[in-house]
Order: C-alpha cells, then structure tokens, then sequence
C-alpha cells in the first residue's frame, strides 16, 4: 500500500488573504524606472507618442512592472501566515496580463495563499496576487511559487552576516513566528470581474498569418553588471544581499553573486517585445526557474535569450512562444512560455 503523500503544516492557511493598506499608482518614471533595470528599451514604455501609436492612452507598464509593488505587498504574509522557514527560494512565476496596465492607473492590489505542496520533504508556496484598477475590473494577475528553506538548511553564520548587512527596516532572516495571536481571513465572497481589454484591443504584432510555428526568434545577448544587480535591487526592491555581496553568497554555498530570478525574466520578457513589437499583446507569461546567472565581479554576466513559436491558434489568432536563457553554458529557465496576440 502506497503511503500517502507527507502534509505541510501549513496546508491549514491556504485561502489566507489580506489587500494592500493602499492604492498603489503608477507613475510615468516609475514605469521608466523600471524598464531601464531590466533593459526594456521598447519605445512604448518610455515615450508617450509611441505609446499611443500602439493606443495606449500613456506609458505601458513592461510585463513584468507588477512583481514590484507586488513584492512589498507580500512582506506580510512572509512574515506573519507562511512561518516556520527562515528564508525562501524563488522557482516559477505566472504573469497573466488581462489588460495592459499603463501610467495613471491606480491599482488595489490582494494577497493570497493559494496553494502549498509539499515535494521531497520541502513546501512549494505559492502566493497571489490581483491587480485591480479603480472600474474594480482585474488587469493583471500574478502568481509566485517559492520553496521554503528551514533553519537546519542554513548555517549560522549567514544568518549573521545577512542581519548585519540589510537595510534599516528588512529582515529576510529574522521573521517573528508567534503564532499565539493568529486568526485566518479569507476573501470576501463575490466574483472577480477580469478586464477583457488584453484580448478585445488590436495588438501592434506581426499579422497572424505571416507566423508560422517553427519560427525562430533571433538570438540576444544582455550583459549584467555588478552595478545592474544593485540598481535592479532598490527598483524592485529585493534586498537579499546574496545579489550583491559576494561573501554572504559565498556563504549561502553559492559561487558568486546572482541575478535576481526575477530580472532574468524582465530582460526575458523585454526579448520577447522587441521580436513581437508590442509589449501588451502577451496575455500570460510563465517561467520555471532552473539556475542562477552567476555575476562575477570582473566579468559580469552573458545572458543568452534565443526563442521560438511553438503553437498557433486561428481561432484566437494567438500563439505560444518558447523563451530561452543561458548563462555560462547553463539553462536559466527551465521552461519559460508567452502567450501571444497577434494583430
């Protein structure tokens, strides 16, 4: 008889949920801002009149903007529902763009607990988070799986190092696990109303009929710097110093300083516009992380973005494109798939 699968402790607080203490809006230099971390140069996100020539009505958001305010909404729930783990690795990210989000739009944002797994004696978390603009239609949807690292997966001393070495009001390290006050709150009843404007709007992408499954996306180099790691880190505001001082990542057992997984996928998904012209015409992005980007001090990284069209749906007049990365000769995505409109 098979035994059944060991349960987390943690399975009890799935449906935990919160929102946002405020709006958050997004601003021009922000959108800016941001595309400069993860070197998005596509005009639409940075001039105003390109924008509009693909009907935006302003600046359009990279795909990947959301994971910033997002992060700082998570906090919480890393520090008072997902307890009992003294830090996180971060494997696979869901972008759904139901819309695409642009300057001026104010966006309440909820946090969710909606699944943990456990595999090989480690949870798998995966957190959620919806983006709703102020017509209370969901644009954007965003789903984060990390692994839960545990005190005995840590040595001592890195925990020292770490708290020694964050900035004023973070403490990845150090989270409070009382659990003497805990009460679960779910999310009210009532349905989510998805904004439909991601799939009604003409995108600026090639015409469907002039793709062909097969087609390939040409191959791109980005560099990363030292310096683009610690830019990337007060923009997104990811403040584990394992991407930006080498001794503590040394201590953690890794080679060197790493890129964030998360501004691999923003160069990834700016590879992606580039090759389709219009960056709100990706209705769902996906990646599955598999190894890090290694940043040398005197050398840097070379990230290798290659692609290519999987499927094609006529009746949607979308497709699906695979997006690969290397670094050093290693697969940084395990697999990382776009949904596409096109025009």
């Amino acid at each position: 008889m098979t035994a059944a699968p060991e349960a987390s402790p943690l399975e009890s607080r799935i449906g935990h949920y919160y929102q946002a203490d405020r709006p958050y809006l997004v601003g021009r230099e922000k959108i800016r801002e941001y595309a400069r971390a993860v070197q998005d140069y596509h005009p639409a996100h940075w001039d105003i009149a390109d924008a509009e020539k693909l009907g935006y009505p302003d600046l359009v958001a990279p795909l990947t903007f959301t994971s910033t305010p997002g992060m700082v909404c998570n906090r919480k729930m890393f520090e008072s529902v997902v307890v009992g783990y003294d830090t996180y690795m971060q494997t696979e990210e869901v972008f759904e763009q139901h819309r695409p989000i642009v300057a001026g739009d104010e966006l309440l944002i909820d946090v969710e607990l909606t699944a943990v797994r456990r595999v090989a004696g480690r949870d798998l978390i995966t957190v959620t988070n919806t983006f709703t603009d102020t017509a209370g239609e969901v644009v954007h949807t965003l789903h984060t799986t990390v692994v839960g690292v545990t005190a005995e997966e840590i040595d001592a001393s890195v925990k020292t190092a770490v708290q020694r070495a964050m900035m004023h009001d973070v403490n990845i390290l150090d989270i409070d696990e009382s659990q003497a006050n805990y009460v679960k709150t779910v999310r009210p009843e009532g349905e989510l109303r998805i904004a439909t404007g991601g799939d009604t709007r003409t995108p600026g992408t090639p015409a469907f009929e002039d793709v062909q499954v097969g087609d390939a996306l040409a191959v791109h180099h980005t560099r990363l710097s030292r310096g683009d790691l610690v830019n990337y880190a007060g923009v997104a505001g990811d403040a584990n110093p394992i991407h930006w001082d080498e001794d503590i990542a040394k201590l953690a057992g890794l080679p060197d300083v790493i890129a964030h997984g998360m501004l691999t996928m923003g160069l990834g998904a700016g590879f992606a516009s580039t090759w389709s012209g219009d960056p709100g015409a990706v209705t769902r992005y996906a990646v599955r992380l598999s190894a890090p980007a290694i940043v040398t001090a005197t050398e840097g990284a070379d990230i290798e973005f290659s692609g290519k069209v999987k499927s094609l749906d006529p009746a949607t007049r979308s497709g699906v494109v695979i997006v690969g990365a290397k670094s050093a000769g290693k697969k940084i995505f395990g697999l990382a798939t776009l949904n596409v409109r096109f025009s």
